[in-house]
């Protein structure tokens, strides 16, 4: 096209799908073709899969998609970060293969960060890499991977120097997880749900071609992932809405989203349901109580400020801008008003909060919500993480006092054992 700009962008992709969407092809070959035309990721280079788009024009590609009711490419689970880790770097043999098929849904996806020895200390992993003849041998322990039991390739951070300090002697390697030595075993959590997973590696092999950048480097792999991770904190609210309509296209994609965010139906509860408050107010006559209508609106007020707060983020990211405090700011905000949101909804419902099954309020929606809010300030990132990053990287206070800088990790303190 010879001018990027609304006008020009919206023509062509509303020509385009006007001409190729089709709701009775199959969901992969639908997502093929818009691999193929770039416009299933069209922020993303032209030479792989995109058009070279601004970030700031993919709402009006979008939008056409939503105007005429087209399914878009895969967007759920690790499968994003995945793709946007390895587009920022991999080699162009992982592109080629995994870029397209993150697109299509055809590979599923986890992410093997954290351990039980370091829990938000990602950086003070001791999952072992060690290089024999030309491939890596991984053996250690992840714990809290979501999908671990289903996914095709994990996200794996693992230790190829314990004599470097600890930011330095880390790597990143694409696991596939199908392979023998790798055994996962489901979490089953106090809200009933076993969304989480602990994996167990042993022996497994990694061949060269799937270390992600260079040996060494993976502290700045990882933290491209976490970027894309945090920026997308609330997008569970809004991933994968499936379409009642007819046609061969949607009914797969109703199916695929039924499996891929089923790990994540409980995620609306562990944010605390400020959309049910009000609601449930009233239904109860709580909504009268001057003392109830106080604490309402202070969640609501919270809650619409955060909503400011990602939305300043997500501009940021389509103007192309560097990641700024919003993520760990809205991270933050999110834990506080889920804990806010569930104290709330126990002042309006009462002892019966705690009741579960059918005969609990809401089927036992108010008593999930309770047990599930604990999560919110621990699931990427510990409130306490997120307050140093604010802390030292927005406010430029001292960083916290450290017993392992420069050290070699060997010589770390830690509660394991290599």
């Amino acid at each position: 096209m010879s001018e990027v700009n609304e006008a020009t962008v919206r023509a062509e992709v509303r020509a385009w799908l006007e001409a190729n969407w089709d709701p009775e092809l199959g969901l992969i070959e639908w997502r093929n073709r818009l691999a193929e035309s770039g416009w299933g990721a069209p922020h993303w280079p032209s030479a792989w899969h995109g058009r070279d788009l601004p970030a700031g024009l993919v709402p009006v590609v979008e939008e056409e998609f939503k105007r005429i009711g087209a399914v878009g490419v895969a967007k759920a689970g690790i499968r994003v970060l995945a793709a946007a880790t390895i587009l920022t770097h991999g080699t162009d043999m992982q592109k080629e293969k995994f870029l397209r098929r993150s697109l299509t849904g055809e590979d599923t996806w986890c992410q093997l960060f954290s351990e039980p020895g370091s829990g938000s200390d990602v950086a003070g992993a001791v999952t072992r890499a060690d290089l024999r003849g030309n491939h890596w041998v991984i053996n250690g322990q992840k714990v809290w991977t979501t999908s671990a039991h289903k996914a095709d390739w994990g996200l794996l951070l693992a230790r190829t120097d314990w004599d470097k300090p600890k930011h330095a002697g880390l790597s990143y390697f694409i696991l596939d997880m199908k392979q023998p030595g790798v055994t996962v075993h489901p979490l089953k959590q106090m809200n009933g749900h076993a969304s989480f997973n602990q994996v167990f590696i042993t022996d497994a092999v990694v061949p060269p071609e799937m270390l992600v950048g260079e040996v060494g480097q993976g502290w700045a792999v990882t933290t491209t992932t976490l970027m894309h991770e945090r920026r997308g904190a609330d997008g569970l609210r809004t991933w994968a809405q499936a379409s009642d309509r007819p046609g061969r296209c949607y009914e797969e994609e109703r199916a695929e989203i039924k499996t891929t965010m089923e790990p994540y139906k409980w995620y609306p509860q562990r944010a605390g349901r400020v959309d049910l408050i009000v609601q449930r107010a009233k239904q109860t006559g709580r909504f009268e109580d001057p003392v109830v209508r106080q604490e309402i609106a202070k969640v609501l007020i919270m809650s619409k400020a955060a909503e400011w707060t990602a939305r300043r983020a997500r501009a940021a990211q389509e103007q192309g801008r560097p990641q700024g405090p919003e993520g760990s700011l809205g991270k933050l905000a999110s834990s506080y008003i889920a804990r806010a949101a569930a104290r709330v909804h126990t002042q309006v419902t009462g002892a019966n909060a705690l009741l579960t099954g059918e005969d609990s309020p809401m089927g036992g929606v108010i008593a999930e919500i309770l047990v599930s809010v604990p999560a919110t300030s621990i699931a990427g990132g510990t409130d306490e993480i997120q307050h140093n990053i604010i802390a030292e990287r927005v406010l430029s206070m001292p960083k916290e006092p450290s017993v392992d800088t420069g050290k070699p990790f060997r010589d770390v303190p830690r509660n394991t054992v290599r």
